[in-house]
């Protein structure tokens, strides 16, 4: 386990504590996004369409007069939601076959790995366009698409870690005792494979939010009225010239988020990776 200096170095090293801040604030933005927002995310007030930031509204207004702060305060709820079912169906999925590659070798590993290259063969957001057109424009068939082409990357990361893990004495005293094969990936393996795993999917959750807004952006992944980040940014660029601040918040946003998840994703690294920690002592 990271020992106390590590901890205290964590938290010490300030790109790690702007990620960890930014972070919290999106966090915070979810939880309490109906008490913090001004108005409604879908109140409409044509009398009030596109407005620049003042008092009444801090962001300005959108074509149908709707309040930005208030869209983006709720655009976080539905980015964090986003992020977390994406990263966790590809861990899910990476996880089980990772673990299953590294552990049984053979024929398995084979068939597996021969999948895993096929799907990244394509770059992810070309092959997320290609799902999410198939199966039709949506926010739910938006996320099956980003985690279909998320799940390789965790099967190679868990399968590199079983792979090394296997060999070790504790794992040959596991199988020695009498434990099954899935008792010993359960109980030995995969709780050391954690610290990667967190890290990877700390800094996955950013992108995968700003693969989703993307989806959105070209019209395959929340459909208006929702107040998507975005598909904001889609909608806003027609404004772009004039009314600056449509796309500039919503925009500014994004960017923030996917800073966040990186900058705390390379201090976990840090503190979770022994080997790191050893090198910068």
């Amino acid at each position: 386990m990271p020992d106390k200096k590590a901890l205290i170095k964590f938290f010490r090293n300030p790109l790690t504590l702007m990620g960890s801040l930014i972070v919290l604030l999106l966090l915070i933005t979810t939880a309490f996004a109906p008490l913090l927002a001004p108005y409604g995310p879908t109140a409409i007030k044509m009398a009030d369409k596109l407005l620049a930031p003042c008092a009444a509204h801090p962001m300005g207004t959108d074509e149908l007069g709707r309040d930005i702060l208030s869209r983006v305060l709720y655009g976080a709820r539905i980015s964090i939601m986003v992020g977390l079912e994406v990263v966790g169906a590809a861990i899910l999925i990476g996880t089980v076959t990772g673990a299953i590659c590294g552990y049984f070798g053979g024929w398995i590993d084979e068939i597996f790995m021969r999948v895993t290259d096929m799907f990244l063969a394509f770059p992810s957001l070309v092959l997320a366009m290609a799902i999410a057109a198939a199966l039709g424009p949506s926010l739910t068939n938006a996320v099956i698409a980003a985690s279909v082409t998320w799940w390789p990357w965790y099967t190679r990361l868990v399968r590199a870690q079983v792979l090394a893990l296997r060999e070790f004495e504790f794992v040959e005293a596991a199988r020695a005792s009498g434990n099954t094969r899935a008792g010993v990936i359960r109980k030995y393996i995969l709780p050391n494979c954690l610290s990667p795993i967190i890290v990877q999917a700390t800094m996955d959750i950013g992108f995968a939010i700003q693969l989703t807004a993307g989806l959105s952006f070209i019209g395959l992944g929340a459909q208006p009225p929702t107040p998507d980040w975005g598909s904001m940014v889609s909608i806003g660029r027609k404004y772009m010239m004039e009314q600056w601040w449509y796309i500039t918040f919503p925009g500014l946003a994004i960017f923030l988020v996917v800073l966040g998840f990186n900058l705390l994703g390379d201090g976990l690294r840090d503190y979770l990776d022994p080997r790191l920690k050893n090198v910068s002592a």
